[in-house]
């Protein structure tokens, strides 16, 4: 009876692990907001695996749960959502909220010498670790990467844009501050049209065309209605995969570590390319697919050079000028950093 009585304690106790196992094992749930469609370029080529790098590089120790197409939170208050923790992470476009981090501005100013969305987000990056007044930008959240688009093309529907003369008169899409700016310059009429509008404005001739990226030219379909891209020394827009500082406190560091191993450099990098870079390809198999006519055409260095002197060097100095009035005066030496990590 005794010995009954003591292998039932023994199996009692042993429930008890076995019940408490889990809960001592227990998995990471990370929420992460995403303006973009679970199908779009970038989530599918980017995003996803990315999500997939962090679970591998934890030990499936985090499991993150993507909310898609603005689900947990709209595109321009996933910053503030990160910062008061309705979302653990999140997917910000920093073109949504001019002034927030000025001195990061740098990396979108027109004509820089870099080409591709990987090495402007190596820059960036690296801006970020060597500046405390970037860091200090950033204080809010915990960034694990930042990056960015390639250069814009600047895609048109009626006629190829070669020279500065071409330009001149065209209505141009363009965003607000630096890039409007560089098209005052160039001699175009900037047009300030909220992206989804683009197909029609472009079809209807309200606009003769825009700067975009491969990436939106792939989710917008603007491949349909332009046939004419040329590559000129247009900005690239930029990007954070930001989390909550409360939530990243609160995670071991053996996970912080793990995370942090596919993120920073290496993973700003691997976004740059993955969400841009990559979807020029995208474009070409969907032009074919379609029917459509893709003439493209690169500035010959002279025109470039041209191109800088008229709408990248003034801008240059203007940005530098306007942030030394702001108090911010380390701006110079940002520039010059950006240009040196450029080379």
């Amino acid at each position: 009876m005794k010995k009954r009585g003591l292998l039932m304690l023994l199996g009692s106790i042993c429930l008890v692990f076995i019940l408490a196992a889990p809960s001592l094992a227990q998995v990471i749930k990370l929420t992460l907001a995403d303006q973009n469609p679970q199908t779009g370029w970038g989530p599918v080529h980017a995003l996803q695996p990315w999500v997939k790098k962090v679970e591998d590089a934890t030990k499936g120790k985090v499991k993150i749960e993507v909310y898609y197409s603005q689900t947990l939170a709209k595109g321009p208050d996933i910053w503030n959502a990160v910062k008061s923790g309705i979302a653990d992470m999140g997917w910000c476009f920093h073109g949504y909220w001019p002034g927030m981090t000025p001195l990061s501005d740098v990396i979108s100013l027109p004509a820089l010498p870099f080409t591709t969305g990987e090495k402007g987000s190596e820059i960036l990056w690296k801006l970020y670790e060597k500046f405390p007044e970037i860091q200090k930008e950033f204080q809010d959240v915990k960034p694990l990467m930042l990056w960015t688009s390639h250069p814009y093309l600047l895609i048109t529907t009626k006629k190829q844009v070669k020279t500065l003369e071409d330009i001149k008169g065209l209505k141009i899409r363009q965003t607000g501050g630096p890039p409007t700016d560089q098209m005052k310059a160039l001699g175009g009429v900037p047009m300030l049209i909220p992206m989804p509008d683009n197909y029609i404005s472009m079809q209807k001739g309200v606009i003769d065309g825009m700067g975009a990226p491969w990436e939106a030219i792939h989710a917008f379909r603007l491949y349909e209605v332009v046939k004419f891209y040329t590559q000129v020394p247009f900005p690239a827009v930029y990007f954070s995969m930001s989390m909550n500082k409360n939530k990243w406190n609160s995670l071991p560091k053996d996970v912080q570590d793990a995370i942090m191993s596919v993120s920073g450099l290496e993973g700003s990098k691997f976004w740059g390319h993955n969400f841009f870079d990559t979807a020029k390809n995208g474009v070409y198999e969907k032009a074919k697919e379609t029917g459509r006519e893709i003439v493209y055409y690169e500035l010959p260095p002279e025109e470039r050079a041209k191109w800088l002197e008229v709408g990248g060097k003034p801008i240059w100095r203007d940005w530098v000028k306007k942030m030394e009035e702001k108090g911010l005066t380390s701006a110079q030496k940002i520039l010059d950093a950006t240009l040196e990590l450029a080379k």
